[in-house]
């Protein structure tokens, strides 16, 4: 049986290259709004961090309907440590909009996206988007486009796939590129016309494949997938199994279904082949598992998703500081988040230490752990992380590392210093192509080798720079690479932060507070350029005296402290550094605090070496 009056399709691109703003006008010109409905811009981000990082973090569903054809939409992150996140919503999906910007042509991501659907055998739409941009190079493009289905081993009728020029910002398509259109018709008519309509036989038991997880606090668990066969009906009993788990056997009972309709979610009594639904009601339901009726129980082959890449450790924060500005800060309240987060993110792997107060956690790259630790902290957990460093594996008995391939848009003239760098992390050039008056390089890079980068990338590109990274695949050991270059300015006392002692400290290097702040003895407050760790007094107070100088008195000039982003903190960590988060602040410091006790510790992993 094939669903005529539905469509299921995902978008895919690189970040930034305006996939969440053209599900926006999708939706209006689908009829999901009111005429006169105020509407934000990029309303599928609806999360703080989304909007405010202008990034998609979760895959999201929705749907608008186009000539009586219900066309289930699936927007997905873009950035490529969220890829676990496109991996498995593909599933859910019978075709995908490629999207493509008009000036920066395929990118990493665009690259690992495709390479995925292409392998499930998904139709592709191709989407050039911003074409109106002034820098636009639509048919270069659409060339590197059909390089890329080639290099990757696209069957003929994939290669066949056909093209549509976007303007996602003003709404339009039209099939050629010297033609702007008007609307989005052209494209509604190619996806009802070309992506194939779900299929699958009604009359055998249910069976369902879970793709995604969200959790509510009022009905536990809302599984998100496909009906692949038969129907799901509320208050049916259904048996749980998984195809990579066989172990993974349960029965349950769905107590609600829901189905989506524009933005919202519809509760239905029953949904059919080729819907894609929510339903809750099974406990320990995980992605991965097919939900099926107890007369036929068969597991849906399911993709493996790609294991983390690295590791950072989560402690409990041991600051002389802890416990004044977090609401949740004990190992079992930290311990319970971290593992109900792995109920919503396959990509996350997290482990139980030696120690009950600290735990390996594994993601995809700094980006993918970043957000976990900001939006812990926003939640009111106070914690401390360790730097992150690589995964390694033993692969034919030589020890490999995980390689990244990392593209470079530039502007001429700052290439050399972006090579020279490249250079010193153990970066190889692959490529380079100039495109217009900006160059653009290819690199494969081990993934240590960019910790800490890209501040230093904007620094030397002043901000003009583009940088973005995929994973590429392990490869042997490449060698030392040279640490972070600065030391750290450490405090002396605990105590409240003074003007006079700032002032005497900034003569060693950039600092990072301000006066009036709290610093604790062993808390970083600066970093020092000469490369070596250096004890300051911040909280040094002047001394009073009778005596007065003509001129001495005058304010003291401090130079402005420099904030460091919850990124640039994790970049700037040294291995014996940890990063206190609380809801309130962000502060690195030493992992012993003491100075003796460090002085002892240097010499004698000194005399050891």
């Amino acid at each position: 049986m094939k669903r005529e009056d539905l469509r299921n399709i995902a978008i895919i691109a690189h970040v930034d290259h305006g996939k969440t703003t053209l599900v926006d006008e999708m939706l209006k010109q689908g009829g999901t709004f009111r005429d006169n409905q105020v509407v934000q811009d990029r309303v599928m981000d609806s999360g703080d961090l989304e909007r405010e990082r202008g990034i998609t973090i979760l895959a999201k569903n929705t749907s608008t309907t186009y000539k009586g054809v219900k066309i289930n939409i699936v927007d997905t992150p873009g950035h490529a440590d969220f890829g676990g996140e496109v991996e498995r919503v593909l599933k859910m999906v019978n075709g995908v909009l490629l999207l493509v910007d008009a000036a920066e042509g395929p990118m990493p991501q665009t690259r690992f996206v495709l390479e995925k659907a292409l392998a499930q055998g998904l139709r592709v739409v191709i989407i050039v988007n911003k074409i109106d941009k002034p820098d636009a190079r639509i048919k270069e493009v659409v060339d590197e486009v059909l390089e890329l289905f080639i290099d990757l081993g696209a069957s003929d009728e994939q290669l066949d796939s056909p093209t549509v020029f976007c303007s996602g910002r003003q709404g339009t398509a039209s099939y050629s590129p010297d033609q702007p259109g008007t609307d989005l018709v052209p494209l509604f008519d190619t996806i009802v016309n070309y992506v194939a309509p779900p299929e699958g036989d009604e009359e055998l038991p249910l069976s369902v494949l879970v793709s995604s997880v969200e959790y509510s606090s009022f009905v536990g668990r809302i599984a998100v997938g496909r009906v692949e066969t038969g129907s799901i009906k509320v208050n049916q009993e259904v048996t749980i199994c998984d195809y990579h788990d066989p172990e993974v056997k349960g029965k349950g009972k769905i107590t609600a279904v829901y189905q989506y309709d524009g933005l919202a979610r519809t509760a239905v009594q029953e949904a059919k082949v080729g819907d894609i639904v929510a339903f809750s009601g099974i406990e320990n339901i995980t992605i991965g598992n097919t939900v099926c009726d107890p007369a036929r129980v068969e597991p849906i082959p399911f993709v493996k998703i790609s294991e983390p890449t690295m590791e950072m450790t989560f402690s409990v924060n041991d600051s002389p500081f802890c416990g004044k500005e977090g609401k949740w800060v004990t190992s079992r309240q930290i311990r319970d988040r971290l593992y109900r987060e792995l109920l919503k993110d396959v990509s996350l792997h997290v482990e139980d230490t030696e120690s009950a107060d600290s735990f390996r956690v594994l993601g995809r790259g700094e980006m993918h752990l970043s957000i976990l630790i900001e939006t812990m902290r926003r939640e009111g957990y106070e914690f401390q992380v360790g730097a992150p460093k690589v995964l390694y594996k033993e692969i034919n008995g030589k020890r490999c590392e995980p390689v990244e391939e990392l593209v470079v848009d530039v502007p001429e003239e700052y290439m050399g210093s972006v090579m020279e760098k490249m250079g010193h992390r153990k970066g190889e050039l692959q490529a380079m192509q100039p495109k217009g008056s900006r160059m653009e390089l290819r690199f494969l890079i081990p993934a240590r080798g960019l910790f800490g980068y890209r501040s230093e990338f904007l620094t030397d590109t002043r901000g003009e720079g583009i940088m973005s990274s995929v994973f590429h695949s392990y490869e042997e050991y490449k060698g030392e690479i040279g640490g972070r270059q600065a030391g750290s300015l450490i405090a002396f006392e605990t105590g409240e932060a003074v003007a006079y002692g700032i002032f005497n400290a900034q003569e060693r290097g950039m600092m990072f507070i301000d006066p009036g702040e709290k610093v604790y003895a062993g808390m970083v407050v600066g970093s020092n350029p000469k490369g070596e760790d250096m004890t300051v007094n911040v909280c040094k107070k002047k001394h009073m005296s009778n005596t007065r100088a003509s001129g001495s008195d005058d304010a003291l000039r401090l130079v402005p402290p420099r904030h460091m982003s919850l990124e640039e903190s994790l970049e700037f960590l040294a291995p014996d550094e940890l990063l206190e988060v609380t809801p309130k602040s962000i502060r690195i410091r030493k992992k012993i605090l003491d100075h003796g006790d460090r002085m002892k510790a240097a010499a004698k992993k000194k005399a050891g070496q």
